[in-house]
This record gives C-alpha cells, sequence and structure tokens, in this order.
C-alpha cells in the first residue's frame, strides 16, 4: 500500500483529476489513500476512469511517484500534502487549497505571518518606488512578503527584502522550473537567504496561461493580506484581490493619477470596498495586533508576564526565549517542538503581545 505522501503524488499525476478534484476527494474521503482504495461506486462518476487506470496499472504508477518523491529528495524540494503537520495553516482554510506543495527552500517560512505585495508587470517609476518602499517596511515590522516572482512590481517586491528580511514566491510553473528566465538570480537569492519558493504544480511543468490565475490563490491563501501597487483594470493583481475577498482577507490598494491606466484596478478596488493606503503604516495599523511590535509596553509596575492565559507550548517558548534575538532553529532545538508547531506557537504569543519577529529572529518583549 502506497504511504500518504506516495498516494497524494499518484493522484496528482493521474489524468482527469485536477487540483480542485483532488482537494474535493479529500474532503470526501478524509486522506490521499482513502481515495485511492475507495469503492468505485463512491466515487463520482468523473473521476472513476482515473482510478480504474490506476489499479490496473498500479505498479507502474507506484514506482513513477516514487521517482518523483526520490527526485524531490536529490534536488532539496520538500512535499508538503493537505492535511500533514507542515502544511500551512491558513493556506489549509481556503476553498479548494493546493493538495501537494513542492517547496525549495526553508519549510518554517510559510509558517511565518505574511502579506502580499502584487502589481502591474508594466509599472510606473513611482510603483517601482512604492513597492520597494512598502515591502522593506512591512518586512520591518516582521512580515515575510510573499508575491508570484514575475516581472515588474512581483519581482520588485521580493528584490526589496531577499537579503534583508524574508520572502515567498509562488510559481505558476513546478518549482524546479524558473519563469522568467530574467528572475534566475533572485529565484537562487530567495532560496540561499532563507526564504522560500513553492508551487502547487508537479515537477517540469512549463509556463502555461492558465496556471498564474490558479496560482493566485495561493498568494493570498498564504498571506494575512494583499498589497495592490498599480493595477490595471484587467491586470492579474485584481484576481488575486479577488481571492483574498472571497478567503476572508484584508485588501489593501495604493490610489495613483487618474490619467495612469496602471492606477484604474487599484481604484476599483477602493471602490468596492478594499482599504485605501498611503504608507505602510496604515496597514499595520488596520492589521491592529497582528505582530506584537505594535504591542505597547507593559505600564510601570506591572509584571512582566501579563495576566493572560497560556497553553503548555507559550510557557515552554516564553521559558526558552532570551529578550535577545534567537533564529528558529535555535528555538526548535530548545523547545523540542516540531517546526510548524513552534511557528503556531510563535505566532500566538505576538498575537499576545509577548514576543517580537524581527526579520524572522525572535525575541521575548515581555
Amino acid at each position: 500500500m502506497p504511504t500518504q505522501t506516495e498516494s497524494a503524488v499518484i493522484l496528482q499525476h493521474l489524468p482527469g483529476i485536477g487540483a480542485t478534484g483532488l482537494a474535493n476527494l479529500v474532503d470526501q474521503f478524509g486522506s490521499f489513500d482513502n481515495v485511492l482504495s475507495a469503492p468505485l461506486e463512491a466515487l463520482p462518476g468523473v473521476y472513476r476512469k482515473a482510478l480504474q487506470y490506476y489499479r490496473r496499472e498500479a505498479n507502474a504508477v507506484t514506482q513513477a511517484a516514487q521517482d518523483v518523491i526520490a527526485r524531490c529528495r536529490d534536488e532539496a524540494i520538500t512535499l508538503v500534502i493537505l492535511g500533514s503537520e507542515n502544511y500551512p495553516s491558513l493556506l489549509a482554510e481556503i476553498d479548494c487549497p493546493p493538495p501537494v506543495l513542492y517547496v525549495k527552500g526553508r519549510i518554517d517560512t510559510l509558517h511565518l505571518p505574511q502579506i502580499a505585495i502584487v502589481g502591474s508587470r508594466q509599472h510606473t517609476a513611482t510603483g517601482k518606488h512604492n513597492a520597494e518602499a512598502f515591502a522593506r517596511d512591512l518586512s520591518r515590522h516582521g512580515f515575510t512578503i510573499t508575491s508570484g516572482m514575475a516581472l515588474g512590481i512581483d519581482g520588485i517586491a521580493h528584490h526589496a527584502v531577499v537579503e534583508k528580511g524574508s520572502t515567498v514566491a509562488v510559481l505558476g510553473t513546478g518549482v524546479d522550473t524558473v519563469y522568467p528566465r530574467q528572475h534566475n538570480a533572485l529565484y537562487q537569492a530567495i532560496i540561499d537567504n532563507g526564504g522560500a519558493v513553492l508551487s502547487e504544480f508537479p515537477l517540469g511543468t512549463p509556463a502555461r496561461a492558465g496556471n498564474f490565475p490558479q496560482r493566485n490563490r495561493i498568494i493570498s491563501g498564504l498571506s494575512v493580506g494583499v498589497v495592490v501597487i498599480e493595477a490595471a483594470l484587467r491586470s492579474g493583481s485584481l484576481i488575486t484581490a479577488r481571492h483574498a475577498i472571497e478567503q476572508g482577507r484584508e485588501v489593501f490598494a495604493l490610489p495613483g493619477s487618474i490619467h495612469n491606466p496602471m492606477a484604474k484596478g487599484c481604484h476599483q478596488l477602493i471602490r468596492n470596498g478594499a482599504t485605501l493606503v498611503e504608507n505602510s503604516q496604515d496597514i499595520v495599523e488596520q492589521l491592529g495586533g497582528m505582530l506584537s511590535l505594535l504591542a505597547a509596553s507593559p505600564p510601570s509596575g506591572e509584571e512582566n508576564q501579563p495576566a493572560m492565559e497560556l497553553s503548555a507550548d507559550e510557557r515552554t517558548v516564553l521559558d526558552q526565549l532570551a529578550f535577545d534575538n534567537v533564529d528558529l532553529d535555535t528555538l526548535v532545538h530548545r523547545c523540542g517542538l516540531a517546526t510548524a508547531r513552534l511557528t503556531s506557537t510563535l505566532v500566538s504569543l505576538e498575537l499576545k503581545g509577548l514576543v517580537a519577529n524581527r526579520a524572522g529572529l525572535y525575541c521575548r518583549i515581555s
């Protein structure tokens, strides 16, 4: 019987299922291996041919999946499947979350608070300046900057923080395929500097027009909010913003000149209820207590330990966390917690104003 990861890869590669179908099947049957072993009559008719093919060719199909997993291991690609401990919790909440993620770089980056910065490929000089300034400022406030590594605003946002912050790139190709090719160096820099590059598409998937709107739901799904810097009325950035609204995320848009066609999409978003922002502080204030950098210091004479209920994991992390900056790997070693569990606990402590995240380094502030 295949493992859960093998089952996920098998199902992803079977023709006629697709990401949406697979997410629905996992939701219906509870796990990937349950889908593979389900009675044909229990399956929606549209998927029966795919499962019949698997059962006829089980050995060959399973071997092909094992070959994919071995290649991932050889190329330092982490496979993260829906329902596993390493799967990003925010992304798991969306409709039709990607069943399989292929990740290069630091997997724990996906569990840090993220904000997406997106915009037009054909940007103005003002748009470039704004993308750089917002990315750097939000990074300094502790956000990981997430985008699609496209030309234009996406790439500018990644470049602005890749060396002194944290960034995640969501691709519309396989994670082993760099697109556009002009971003070869950026792709490697994200990985080398502790960020992450990921895709839901199988290895070797080339750039196809339909892949990019599909990946946009992941950009917004990973993030607590989406910032649209510049966008024309038919921009893919508006697709990302629409996904964000459907997912219950905050949407922020920068206004521009009424004569600038690259501002018309932002103006439309603002008319439809997006928050108009003029600087990064507007976003930090809108998100309220999302990050502990906003928390006020306790009044003089108060006990350092707030009178609030803490879980056992939160107490462990606070006990092990000093008032100087500590990286995540050190905390994993000190606390003895799995990475995903530790990062979830750190986010909770940030929300309570007890811990600060400064560009991926943590310190106790109360």
